[in-house]
């Protein structure tokens, strides 16, 4: 009796996808890393981000898709909010990303290239600091 065994294979050698590159940094907030955080690279298209949370040290990694690390190479808007599960602070807690950082409005963009990238984020709470690359 001859048994066929049949394997999936979800995503693999997708072709569909756009050129991706990694990219990860890491997120400060006057100076000191910011955890969990959720980074955001908006192509200049607005195609879907490449996304990442921020680890205890700042840390970021983006990735695509599962499984797909990285997000679209060109020009992105970069976006960091906090993460709640609902979309909505806990009953006294206060953002802790000032607003010029999150949204549409963000002031932060970066470059992203074919090659690795690691883009730092240094954040200020008192003004703008752009980082812009």
């Amino acid at each position: 009796m001859a048994v066929a065994t049949v394997v999936f294979c979800f995503g693999c050698g997708r072709t569909d996808l756009p050129e991706l590159a990694e990219v990860e940094g890491t997120v400060t907030l006057d100076g000191q890393p910011l955890e969990g955080v959720l980074v955001s690279f908006y192509p200049a298209d607005e195609a879907r981000p490449g996304t990442g949370v921020t680890d205890a040290e700042g840390h970021y990694e983006l990735e695509y898709l599962y499984g797909e690390e990285g997000t679209k190479v060109g020009q992105s808007r970069v976006e960091v909010t906090t993460i709640w599960p609902d979309g909505e602070p806990n009953p006294g807690e206060v953002d802790r990303v000032p607003a010029q950082y999150q949204g549409r409005n963000s002031i932060l963009s970066f470059n992203v290239q074919p090659d690795d990238n690691v883009f730092d984020i240094p954040m200020e709470s008192g003004g703008a600091n752009g980082g812009q690359n």
